[in-house]
């Protein structure tokens, strides 16, 4: 039976609130473009679906430097190490702007055999070439304030990405609308928008964690070490969600267009509201983290048990509000028929997840809050896996853009039988900084 409130309730809610903020911004980019875009066209709308998921997937497979970053941090302050953790802040700029400049040349330089591997062919392919090679110069700028953003996360100051991240959003929505129709740019000008907004950004989340620093900005070889070597089993367990989502695009662009469009309109929900869920994991990150760091591992269990059912309850609220919009939600996207008749196939599945994936979004925030990242690395190898396989049985026995989101949907349950256990056990609960 649980509780209809506890002690933990007004902190989680506190966090969750002011990370939801942020979090659902994000995703905002790619749904503003979405609905701008698709009015465009139908190979617009695709186009901008492959171009989209190459920029998500760099997204999600560099987030340990947000998810790192938080747990690192605010492990340190939970210790007493507040001079070690503006330390870290730093050391965050420093490698996201390096990791961000060299994203920039590589997509710049390799756009078209990546839209060509994705399936993207004649104008649709075209499309999406021009689109990635104009936000390759926004990458840098995105880096670093997803890596400050987890700086601020860990230090417990989830107000200033508020502001930064809606401030840029609101750029963003003008720019758009000037350049793709008051300019006529095109799919070119809704690149150019996010671009600047992106920039304006990270100028602004630069410019905060070299004040917080102050005296300690140089870079650190130790803190440097730390970061990348909690970062890299994140870096792997990404890319093995990445390739999931890679693999999906690719198998439903086989299918044609119009499969493809739907796909991309429901995949984009599926990231916003994945990252509305992974408000309360922020708050898991921020909690789990600081909690051990203090030495009460009792306190971080009961906190994060609390968590996980709040999360599954939004879950399952979202799931009750899809089903009920299957009719009109797709229609904000498109007005093309076999579009919106794809998306209904895939959208009873598509609804159904969201409590199963309030669940796994939880348990993950915790125990990358705690510092379990191996376990989280092998058991996302282990639930891509199933997930690809299904993909490819999916394109081989033409099961369509059905087969592509039930592979989805297995995705997540495999990842729920792992984490679950690992939870219940109690292996992640360690206590102190070093």
């Amino acid at each position: 039976m649980v509780a209809l409130r506890s002690s933990h309730d007004r902190e989680i809610l506190r966090l969750a609130v002011l990370a939801l903020g942020s979090l659902a911004a994000e995703p905002l980019y790619v749904l503003v473009d979405t609905a701008i875009v698709g009015h465009l066209g139908r190979s617009q709308l695709a186009a901008l679906g492959l171009a989209a998921t190459v920029l998500s997937g760099l997204f999600a497979l560099f987030n340990f430097l947000q998810y790192g970053t938080t747990a690192q941090v605010a492990r340190a302050e939970g210790a007493g190490e507040r001079r070690v953790a503006r330390r870290l802040g730093a050391q965050a700029l420093w490698l996201s702007l390096a990791i961000g400049l060299s994203l920039a040349l590589a997509v710049s330089l390799l756009a078209e055999p990546i839209v060509a591997a994705l399936g993207g062919e004649g104008e649709t392919g075209d499309f999406a070439v021009t689109y990635l090679q104009i936000a390759a110069f926004g990458l840098p700028f995105a880096l670093i304030a997803i890596a400050i953003q987890g700086y601020l996360r860990g230090v417990s100051d989830l107000r200033t990405p508020l502001v930064y991240i809606a401030a840029g959003n609101a750029a963003n929505l003008v720019l758009e609308l000037l350049f793709v129709y008051g300019f006529g740019w095109g799919i070119e000008g809704s690149a150019w928008g996010t671009v600047i907004a992106q920039a304006g950004m990270g100028v602004a989340f630069a410019t905060k964690v070299l004040a917080d620093a102050r005296g300690d900005r140089s870079p650190r070889r130790r803190l440097l070490g730390r970061l990348l070597t909690f970062g890299r089993p994140i870096l792997v367990r990404t890319s093995a969600l990445y390739a999931v989502f890679v693999v999906a695009t690719a198998v439903v662009a086989r299918f044609g267009d119009a499969p493809l469009a739907a796909h991309n309109i429901a995949f984009q929900l599926w990231i916003f509201l994945a990252l509305v869920l992974d408000a309360v994991a922020i708050a898991g990150q921020v909690i789990v983290g600081r909690t051990l760091g203090a030495g009460d591992a009792e306190r971080a269990y009961d906190a994060s048990l609390r968590m996980i059912w709040m999360s599954v309850a939004v879950g399952a609220i979202f799931a009750v509000a899809l089903l009920a919009a299957a009719q009109i939600l797709p229609l904000v996207f498109t007005g093309d028929d076999a579009v919106i008749e794809q998306a209904e196939l895939l959208w009873p599945i598509f609804a159904l997840m969201q409590p199963l994936n309030g669940a796994v979004f939880a348990l993950d925030g915790i125990l990358i809050g705690a510092g379990d990242v191996r376990y989280l690395m092998w058991s996302m190898v282990a639930a891509s896996s199933a997930s690809v396989a299904l993909a490819l049985l999916a394109l081989v026995l033409d099961w369509g853009v059905v087969g592509v989101w039930s592979a989805l949907a297995l995705l997540i349950v495999v990842r729920l039988a792992t984490l679950g256990p690992r939870f219940r056990g109690g292996h992640w609960l360690v206590t102190g900084w070093s």
